[in-house]
């Protein structure tokens, strides 16, 4: 069974950083793709970043290039979006990912909610 915990969304100012934790249960976190979707109101779900089981190949959204960076511990079965130089447009709920596609993963956490004040 596989279970994705996230934690450390919050209220920050424009400019300022936070970094997302999911915590991975199961053998996803080993073998498959693990990744970071956000949806604001109003809005759709989008991918935000994504990286793979060896942790080799990144993927990252237009609006999360420069300012958001994706990772991972083995030890840990930890994934992170470190995110700096936040905007208020990047205010939503982010939601950990999993799956052998991230386009279509199998597997979803709760969601935390990131709120940017300008």
């Amino acid at each position: 069974q596989v279970q994705l915990v996230e934690s450390g969304g919050g209220l920050v100012q424009a400019g300022g950083s936070l970094r997302l934790s999911c915590a991975a249960s199961g053998s996803i976190f080993r073998s498959g793709v693990m990744g970071w979707y956000r949806q604001a109101p109003g809005k759709q779900r989008e991918l935000v970043a994504s990286l793979t089981s060896g942790g080799t190949t990144n993927y990252y959204a237009d609006s999360a290039k420069g300012r958001f960076t994706i990772s991972k511990d083995n030890a840990k079965n930890t994934v992170y979006l470190q995110m700096n130089s936040l905007k208020p447009e990047d205010t939503a709920v982010y939601y950990c990912a999993a799956g052998r596609d991230i386009w279509s993963p199998g597997y979803w956490g709760q969601g935390t909610q990131v709120t940017v004040s300008s």
